[in-house]
């Protein structure tokens, strides 16, 4: 998608401080951090929200997983525990229309939603 502000990350059209990147998946600093590690992990594929999500988009999801794993062990916060954020729509807190993980740690966080 053109407009996209994650599309043009992707495509190096906008700067991110990318700590991951495979063929399907990238992952990069937040730039409004809320917990001293907070990284936003993406599918490359413009998927607008998870109601978006289609079956053949499974393996994609499970490979999020699996990165927002590595990179909380090499972030040094998987011992500890940290907190894997989705938002869904506009109530649901969703700012750019491009699934995207917050993974946050690095502190204490309380049952409170950030």
């Amino acid at each position: 998608m053109s407009d996209c502000v994650f599309c043009k990350i992707i495509k190096r059209e906008i700067p991110a401080e990318i700590v991951y990147e495979d063929e399907e998946v990238i992952a990069f600093l937040d730039i409004h951090p809320v917990t001293p590690v907070h990284i936003l992990v993406i599918p490359k594929k413009h998927i607008p929200s998870s109601n978006d999500i289609e079956l053949e988009d499974e393996k994609v999801i499970g490979k999020l997983f699996s990165t927002i794993k590595q990179i909380a062990k090499e972030k040094g916060i998987a011992e500890k525990g940290y907190r894997i954020i989705m938002n869904c729509g506009k109530e649901g807190g969703q700012v750019v229309d491009h699934i995207h993980f917050h993974l946050l740690g690095g502190r204490q966080l309380g049952p409170k939603v950030v």
